[in-house]
């Protein structure tokens, strides 16, 4: 049962993230599920590295974590992808 909420939680942060970095129309399902998943853990190591707390289960803080760190990884794709 949590693997299903942890992919719901990736696939929703991912889905945000892409919306906010205007890249939905090139990623499907299985991508924002892969970035959200992703995201979630870099925005967790992000969280700790300024000594806030990451993500911490499913509630509307982690999802802004996971927002986050989904951005910072699409942002970095972009500019490693363009380069």
């Amino acid at each position: 049962m949590d693997l299903i909420i942890y992919l719901i939680f990736g696939a929703l942060a991912g889905w945000i993230a892409s919306m906010v970095m205007r890249t939905d129309a090139e990623q499907g399902a299985i991508m924002n599920i892969v970035v959200g998943v992703v995201g979630a853990f870099l925005g967790g190591m992000l969280m700790n590295a300024f000594g806030q707390p990451g993500v911490s289960g499913f509630n509307l803080y982690s999802i802004m974590v996971a927002v986050l760190g989904s951005v910072v990884l699409l942002w970095l794709y972009r500019t490693l992808r363009y380069r």
